[in-house]
């Protein structure tokens, strides 16, 4: 076989890897919002990340928002963003909390506070009934690479299949992805991803397929969500451009950030400032 064809066959095999889905129409209802991420936090002005306060204040400004659900040890979906406890979670002394938020039950999770805060970690529960349909949803899925099985996946899947408002699922794990492709199909999907690679504890074949969603073929997201430091990264690129599934860029931090990516994403996760609201 020629080089030509060879490097022809690997092109063609290289495009029906990052396919992802064909649907669009989802878009309509969720391009009218910034996100903010992990609610409309200042983790310096008492109002820590993902916590009931953070969320209200994203619902009175009208920004969707982006949160982030993982299990206590009993099973209970609580929204925390860290595997481990201690940035954000102290004890009744003010002392740092060790561990992973699965080491302990919901109960014990409760006795603990956000920073320097009275804020509790919520469970999902909460956040969806103080959101209450009033802005749309990115709920992002934390696997952290324990159960390829994604249990958080169907507890949290239980609560969303009550909830009246509108959200997308997203997750950095395929696998966690494809439980939507396969057992809710009907769930908009995401697929997060990032430049990994440049990380030296990254530099593994799976984190490359990863970075270059060569997964999308077997999960089928409908949308991509990419850090947007590495907007350029071919596959990326490859399916907007090719393919025209959307967008969605983590985590853009000024103003000059979010004009600079305008043309190059379409739904925006935002932190660190108070962007204008988006006109419909």
């Amino acid at each position: 076989m020629s080089f030509w064809l060879k490097a022809a066959g690997a092109a063609g095999a290289y495009l029906l890897a990052v396919k992802p889905s064909s649907r669009r129409d989802w878009m309509k209802q969720f391009a009218g919002h910034y996100y903010a991420h992990r609610g409309l936090y200042d983790n310096t002005a008492g109002v820590p990340e993902n916590s009931c306060t953070a969320f209200r204040r994203a619902v009175e400004h009208g920004y969707g928002i982006e949160l982030d659900v993982q299990l206590s040890k009993d099973g209970i979906p609580v929204v925390f963003h860290d595997d481990t406890l201690p940035r954000m979670a102290k004890d009744k002394t003010g002392g740092p909390v060790h561990g992973y938020v699965s080491d302990y039950t919901f109960s014990q999770l409760r006795e603990f506070h956000l920073l320097d805060t009275d804020e509790k970690i919520p469970s999902l529960q909460e956040v969806l009934d103080i959101v209450h349909g009033e802005v749309p949803l990115i709920v992002e899925m934390k696997t952290h690479g324990k159960d390829h099985s994604c249990p958080v996946c169907a507890a949290a899947d239980r609560l969303l299949q009550n909830y009246r408002g509108l959200y997308v699922v997203e997750s950095f794990n395929p696998f966690a992805v494809r439980w939507y492709q396969k057992n809710r199909p009907d769930v908009i999907r995401g697929q997060l991803s990032d430049a990994y690679t440049k990380q030296a504890k990254y530099r593994r074949p799976s984190y490359f397929a990863s970075e270059y969603l060569l997964y999308n073929f077997l999960v089928k997201p409908d949308f991509i969500a990419y850090n947007s430091k590495h907007a350029g990264n071919l596959s990326r690129e490859i399916t907007r451009r090719l393919y025209r599934v959307p967008s969605v860029a983590w985590t853009i931090q000024s103003d000059d950030e979010l004009n600079a990516m305008q043309k190059r994403y379409d739904l925006f996760i935002f932190e660190a400032f108070m962007p204008k609201k988006k006109e419909n």
